[in-house]
């Protein structure tokens, strides 16, 4: 950290990021949409909404709750809104981050890293711009191994060196990461021609693939060395609201003092994944950034789709939203059982795997097959079924693996047994 305890963002921000302007016809379009009604805009490119064929929409909500689109709100939908977001739903987001996690620094001045958000077209595209906003070509950056695919192949065009940082059960190892630094002293933060990484990047709950969550101890201790290094903390939470056991596991954000944390979590997994609705969290600094990222790509993510969710959170309150959470956690919670006892039925002595405490997936090791490529690309289709091969959650995709990802949140139980019963068959017969 600079002096007086404020982060230097600028040492983060890359020159492709920091030659970003905001647009002016962007800016023009939000003062419009703040604007009281007797105002004249003869200024922006808006369409006339009159000219829309789409005039109201209903939608039926589980349990007969509805949503309708009135002619005033179906034109808003229709129409462009904000780079950052419904004003409405980053507010309602803001408020549920405040609930959730407590972030130390939802009251601090904008300079010393207060918390900001903005909504994105679904985590991914929120990491693929925080990713071309921090990392540079030559950069290392620092992430958990084994990790998700969608990750490495946003980082490797970019031209950056991968660090892989050990994980097991319990997610990112600390000594691990300390190990991956030692080859740097803390003080190398401050010299702007070193190599030292400047970012961590981890899924801590439910990880894709291995589904390991972090324990606090863990958190608490990466945080740590994330000050004494000077370190930006990625953190891709999609699984968040999939993890089985309360209390649920404090957050990076929830730990973070010096407001050195960018978040990205997705509705995806809870409300729908065609939506598209995700949000960055983060210092607003880096937020900025990210919005005038929005401004020349996406300009905003769909008007439809998030005032749909807004009306829904709306109406649901924080308390009706948990409530459906805790639902949807009911049933993967059953799906991870039915994966675990038919695992324990058919693939016991040939493969190894843990228990996972979130998210969607088993990581399975299996014994005596070094590489699982051949045998689930081509063998498994053969035997009508799919898993993902375990060279494709590491960065050298050519290196092998003896391990497979099983999702269970797709398939039914006697799906998931069957599915598990050819697995074991394959082995027995390539061992």
């Amino acid at each position: 950290m600079s002096r007086n305890g404020i982060m230097n963002y600028a040492r983060y921000i890359n020159a492709v990021s920091a030659a970003r302007k905001p647009s002016p016809i962007r800016g023009l379009t939000e003062v419009l949409l703040k604007s009281p009604p007797t105002m004249i805009s003869l200024a922006t490119g808006m369409p006339n909404p009159n000219m829309f064929p789409f005039e109201k929409a209903s939608f039926t909500i589980k349990g007969g709750l509805k949503i309708t689109f009135g002619p005033d709100i179906m034109n808003r939908a229709l129409q462009y809104s904000a780079s950052s977001g419904i004003p409405e739903l980053i507010s309602w987001m803001k408020d549920l981050q405040k609930h959730i996690h407590n972030p130390p620094t939802i009251n601090y001045s904008p300079e010393r890293g207060q918390m900001a958000l903005c909504v994105t077209n679904g985590s991914q595209d929120g990491l693929s711009k925080v990713f071309e906003m921090l990392i540079s070509s030559g950069d290392t950056i620092l992430l958990d191994a084994p990790t998700y695919p969608g990750t490495l192949i946003t980082l490797q065009p970019l031209g950056c060196k991968i660090l892989s940082i050990s994980s097991d059960q319990h997610g990112l190892i600390p000594q691990s990461l300390s190990d991956a630094l030692s080859k740097w002293k803390p003080e190398d933060a401050k010299n702007p021609l070193s190599d030292i990484p400047k970012v961590l990047y981890t899924i801590p709950n439910g990880g894709n693939p291995t589904g390991a969550s972090m324990t606090t101890d863990r958190k608490k201790e990466v945080y740590q060395i994330a000050r004494k290094y000077n370190l930006l903390i990625i953190e891709d939470d999609p699984y968040y609201f999939l993890q089985f056991e309360k209390p649920w596991a404090p957050s990076f954000l929830s730990l973070d003092v010096d407001g050195r944390v960018i978040r990205t979590d997705s509705f995806s997994k809870i409300l729908s994944s065609g939506l598209r609705i995700g949000f960055v969290t983060g210092p607003k600094p880096l937020i900025d950034q990210v919005v005038l990222h929005i401004q020349v790509s996406t300009m905003h993510v769909s008007s439809f789709t998030q005032l749909m969710v807004l009306q829904l959170l709306q109406q649901w309150g924080q308390d009706g939203f948990l409530k459906h959470v805790d639902s949807v956690v009911e049933f993967y919670a059953k799906q991870r059982d039915a994966m675990q006892l038919s695992a324990e039925r058919w693939l016991k002595g040939l493969v190894e795997w843990h228990v996972p405490t979130a998210g969607m997936f088993f990581w399975m090791k299996l014994k005596g097959i070094p590489d699982t490529h051949q045998l689930i690309s081509e063998k498994a289709v053969q035997k009508e079924v799919l898993f993902v091969p375990g060279n494709a959650f590491i960065a050298d995709s050519s290196v092998p693996s003896s391990y497979i990802r099983a999702a269970f949140s797709l398939a039914t139980p006697e799906q998931i047994d069957l599915g598990l019963q050819r697995l074991a068959m394959l082995i027995k017969e390539s061992v």
